[in-house]
Order: structure tokens, then C-alpha cells, then sequence
């Protein structure tokens, strides 16, 4: 098949420009774990048992074949749409600068299209199995079917993604046909990268101000050059004519704050996964050591409790976004996507909420992760979410000395403490008090 070819020989690019990380891989098929064999109920799954009953259709047409109808079926909005045309994705052949690949996303999943591509592409959270990749064939069909693609681990499980199947964006240096020059390097990047990494081999629409970024820019001669342009032209862009026919896409725009967003959510997602992947498997050999030395089976050995407690330390820094890149000036948007995410979103009785956006010097105006809304989360085991909250509350209530927060004015903790308090269900009673403060 022209397709699983495709797959297979474009993997190693994409590997080749993962990154380094400490972050070892889990074994996907851990009796804890079972990621191939697992029951699912992530959104395409929820969307095709829709489909098979009859209680939804996807409309067909001839430009885009099911994206429009797809993105309404998943409630996700067009003016999330970032366009990609560097070569690292398995339709690489038919990404260049041109012609890139558009990406579309709301907080659970994304959905990859490509001009003339054969299948739209998916990557959506599972509450308990973490990313779960899968197409969609562009053909007109009586009954659409997604297959599922475990075959994307090649790329999308590695020290980028926290060593499970994952997302990551990548920053790259790209010739004018879009390949990436990996004896330049790259970056992984999330909400602690300096602007001036991101975004290579991506398009930016948006103003930024004098901070520079990668985006907008080709190296014409890597014979000669060995960096990318760095000009006025190529940032605070307004319009995509000059590169592409932007009529070719669902909007003409490549949103700065939806490439900032998705950056963030990806690797929360990571984490969220990774961290209730270390927690299953701890619990998991936890009990088979209890039950080889005859011990009770409820009984967590120290072992166990600093395993998980290590891992929802790394998470709880960044959903508060320690480390987070200041921004020098403030960045703006072109798509409405700014507008839009914020909408119909957890408020509490005085109208705040974690989705809503800073842009000035920071990306949220509360900084504290959305993904605490996600099913992911709530789905992770008891003993990580008790930490986490605990440790939540120990930061927020302004018991957490650690210069790692130092970030967060005290109202700041007042203020997302409150937030969550007042919008989070499920939350252990010592959280109430945060409300009368």
C-alpha cells in the first residue's frame, strides 16, 4: 500500500529531529498499560460509533473532502487552523512551503489536513490511554470508517513526546522545499521556549512586536547559509498571500496565539499520560511485590509513593508554568481564536476563568494548565490525583516556599485557587476554605 509506505519511510526523519531526553520509554504494552488492546473512548472513537448507528453523518465535499463536516461533528474550530510546511509528517511528499499541512484543534484533539492528501489524520486524548492516532480516508464513502494508526508511534513515542505516545511541536530549520536541515538542529518547544525558537517550518500570523521567531522563513541556499532569515518581513505578518494561496485552506490564517496554545496543551498532555502511565504500572508491581512476600495487598511500599510522587512533581511545575518564557512585548492574533477559546468555557461566581488569555507578558492570565478541565485528568489513578491536589493546595495556599513559583504573585495563588475551587469537581474538602479567603 502506497500509504503504509509512506509511513515507514518518512519516520526517521521525524525521529532523527525528536531531541534528547532523560525520559525513558514505557512499554505501551505493560499488563498495566495494554495501550493496543485497551478499551478506548476518545472522541473519534465516541464519533464513529455515532456514525455506525446513525445518529450523526459526515457531509462529503468536493474541496475538502470531510474536514468541514468532521471539525463540527468534534467541536473543533477553524480559527484554531496553524499551517506546518516543513517535511515532518508521513504525507511529507505532498507538504512543501506551498502547500502546507493545516492543523486544527480544541483541548482533546487534533486533526491534520493536507491539500491532495489521501486521509485526514487525528491525534486525540484518550481519558486512560493517552494519544490515539488514527486517519480517515479522503474518498467519498457510504459508511466513513477511522482506522486506527499505532504504526505513528515510530515518531510519536519518544523522549520528546515523555516517552509515551504523545504530540510535540517541532521547530526546525527548513530549506525553501520545506525539508528540514537536521545538521542545523532543532527544537521541541512548549510554553518555557524563547520566541526566537520557535516555530521554524511553521507559518505565523500575528504580531509580536520586536521579538523575532523562526516562522515565515526558508534558507534559499544551505550551501551558503546556515541560519534563517531574521526579518521585519517574516514576523508581525498579517497576511499569507505572498506564500501560499491561502483560499486553499478553511481560513487564511496561522494563528500566533493558537501555535502558542497548542504548544502548551501538547506536552500537558504528555504529562497528564505519562504521569498516570508511572502510577499504573508503580501500583501494578506494587501489588505483585506485596503479594510474593505475603504481605496485604492495600499496603504502598515507599518505593511506590516516591515513583509517583516524583512524576506529579514534574507536572504540577508545569501546569503552573514555572519556567515560562516572559514575553517582552505583547502578541496578538489574526483568527479570532483569542476570542473564541475563552468561550463557553468553567467561570466562577465572579466570572474568571483558567481559559482566559494574558498575551502581555505572560500566555494565561491565571497561570494554572485548562487540561485540569480534561477528561485525561480526571481519569488518572486516585493516588496521583490526591498528590496533585495536595500539592496544588500547597502552592496556592502559600505553604510551598520553592523558588520554582516565585512566578505566581500572591494574587496570583488567591485568584486560581479560587477559580479552581469554584469550577473543579471532585476536589478533596480542604479545598472549600479557598472560597471565603
Amino acid at each position: 500500500m502506497k500509504l503504509r509506505n509512506a509511513w515507514i519511510v518518512f519516520a526517521p526523519v521525524a525521529a532523527a529531529l525528536a531531541g534528547l531526553s532523560s525520559s525513558y520509554m514505557l512499554p505501551v504494552d505493560h499488563d498495566a498499560l495494554q495501550y493496543s488492546k485497551g478499551e478506548v473512548t476518545d472522541a473519534i472513537s465516541r464519533l464513529q460509533k455515532r456514525l455506525d448507528s446513525g445518529e450523526a453523518q459526515l457531509r462529503y465535499d468536493d474541496e475538502f473532502g470531510y474536514l468541514r463536516s468532521v471539525l463540527k461533528e468534534l467541536n473543533v474550530p477553524s480559527s484554531s487552523q496553524v499551517l506546518v510546511f516543513s517535511k515532518t509528517s508521513f504525507q511529507a511528499p505532498r507538504i512543501a512551503p506551498r502547500t502546507p499541512r493545516a492543523l486544527y484543534f480544541n483541548d482533546s484533539t487534533t486533526v491534520g489536513f493536507v491539500r491532495t492528501g489521501e486521509v485526514l489524520e487525528f491525534a486525540t486524548l484518550d481519558p486512560r490511554q493517552g494519544t490515539i492516532f488514527y486517519t480517515l480516508d479522503q474518498e467519498k464513502a457510504s459508511h466513513p470508517r477511522f482506522e486506527r494508526r499505532d504504526i505513528c508511534l515510530q515518531c510519536h513515542q519518544s523522549g520528546a513526546t515523555l516517552g509515551v505516545p504523545g504530540m510535540m511541536i517541532r521547530s526546525v530549520t527548513p530549506d525553501r522545499n520545506g525539508m528540514p536541515l537536521m545538521s542545523l538542529g532543532g527544537y521541541i518547544t512548549d510554553h518555557r521556549s524563547p520566541l526566537k525558537e520557535r516555530w521554524g517550518g511553521w507559518y505565523v500570523t500575528g504580531t509580536s512586536g520586536e521579538q523575532a521567531h523562526m516562522g515565515n522563513a526558508v534558507i534559499q541556499n544551505p550551501a551558503e547559509d546556515d541560519r534563517l532569515p531574521v526579518s521585519e518581513g517574516n514576523r508581525n505578518v498579517s497576511s499569507l498571500t505572498r506564500f501560499l494561496d491561502t483560499g486553499a485552506y478553511l481560513t487564511p490564517h496561522s494563528d500566533i496565539v493558537a501555535l502558542m496554545t497548542l504548544e502548551h496543551e501538547t506536552q500537558m498532555a504528555n504529562l497528564i499520560t505519562r504521569v498516570g502511565w508511572e502510577a499504573r504500572m508503580a501500583l501494578y508491581e506494587n501489588d505483585a511485590i506485596n503479594k510474593s512476600l505475603g504481605e496485604p495487598a492495600g499496603s504502598l511500599r515507599e518505593s511506590t509513593v516516591h515513583r509517583v510522587n516524583a512524576a506529579a512533581e514534574e507536572m504540577l511545575e508545569y501546569m503552573l508554568f514555572s519556567g515560562e518564557a516572559k514575553l517582552a512585548e505583547p502578541v496578538r492574533g489574526t483568527s479570532g481564536f483569542s476570542e473564541e477559546f475563552a468561550r463557553h468555557k468553567p467561570r466562577d461566581a465572579k466570572g474568571r476563568s483558567l481559559y482566559e488569555l494574558d498575551l502581555k507578558t505572560r500566555m494565561l492570565r491565571y497561570p494554572c494548565s485548562f487540561m485540569i478541565y480534561s477528561d485525561a485528568w480526571d481519569s488518572m489513578p486516585g493516588m496521583v490525583k490526591d498528590r496533585m491536589y495536595q500539592r496544588l493546595w500547597d502552592v496556592l495556599s502559600g505553604t510551598e516556599p520553592s523558588p520554582k513559583f516565585a512566578h505566581l504573585s500572591a494574587a496570583d495563588k488567591k485568584a486560581i485557587a479560587e477559580i479552581i475551587a469554584g469550577t473543579k469537581k471532585g476536589l478533596p474538602a480542604y479545598w472549600q476554605p479557598s472560597l471565603n479567603r
